[in-house]
């Protein structure tokens, strides 16, 4: 795997994961809907997360970065909405910048925009991309164009395809998965086949399965025991687990191991500043 690729694995909350055809489950599953989520494990405020990569289990952390992630409860033309923002840092710079309104109720996205600073390949300035997906209008603008089904440029093409994969579908936004996580009925055992589609992205429409392996313990400040649900998701070359704390819900630790030896990691801190 080249340098190139890992860099957007750490930019990416989307690792191209596979569609999970839901007639091939078994009895143990659930299938998440907008009926089956708890709402009230929703936890505002302000989180940030350390992310960083390495090339093999024992290297140097590589990639670094660190992901602020804010969520509240609001209105949105004229509905209870939860708004989450996200703003992504590397060592010198904000490389990205997100804004996502979900229902209140369901988590149904209903709108998400989102910047990237790009560098270019090959040189050392960087360019910036913007795309708002507004999903009540079902219209989506590309750094100021808004597309159509008759768009032929390749990315414009693949955003579309994206969005038309999702259009008319109950899904959840794979761009909010820390914020997700936390919502599922967690029971040892369990597979939730999750619809998600990134908004705005090439990443279509997919129902992803993450099965609840088991439980551990992380061991917090001041020596403190946090019992944690196993979340794990696997596939050829990739496999993610995260440790989702019993008592609270949160997302503590993302391990993502690439082809048996790059690992990348999620934690998030105790303290925002």
């Amino acid at each position: 795997m080249t340098i190139a690729k890992i860099f957007l694995l750490t930019c990416l909350t989307v690792c191209g994961l596979k569609t999970t055809p839901v007639s091939a489950q078994k009895t143990d599953s659930i299938i998440i809907s907008g009926s089956n989520l708890n709402m009230k494990a929703l936890r505002e405020g302000t989180s940030r997360y350390l992310v960083y990569v390495k090339m093999n289990k024992d290297s140097v952390r590589t990639f670094t970065q660190f992901w602020t992630r804010t969520t509240k409860r609001t209105q949105y033309k004229g509905m209870a909405a939860i708004e989450i923002t996200q703003e992504w840092e590397d060592k010198d710079s904000i490389i990205h910048i997100v804004n996502s309104i979900s229902d209140a109720v369901t988590m149904q996205p209903l709108y998400h925009k989102t910047w990237w600073k790009v560098k270019m390949q090959g040189s050392t300035t960087s360019k910036t991309n913007t795309t708002t997906v507004d999903l009540l209008n079902k219209t989506i603008e590309y750094n100021g164009k808004l597309l159509n089904k008759t768009d032929t440029a390749r990315q414009e093409k693949k955003i579309m395809d994206g969005y038309l994969s999702a259009e008319n579908k109950y899904f959840l936004n794979w761009h909010l998965d820390l914020e997700t996580f936390p919502l599922l009925p967690y029971e040892k055992g369990k597979n939730f086949i999750i619809p998600f589609y990134d908004p705005g992205t090439a990443s279509g429409f997919q129902n992803v399965t993450y099965s609840v392996k088991g439980s551990a313990e992380l061991t917090g400040y001041d020596d403190q025991k946090i019992a944690c649900w196993l979340l794990v998701h696997e596939e050829k070359g990739n496999q993610e687990t995260f440790w989702i704390s019993k008592k609270t819900k949160e997302v503590l630790k993302l391990e993502q191991v690439i082809n048996g030896s790059i690992y990348r990691y999620k934690i998030k801190l105790g303290f925002c500043n």
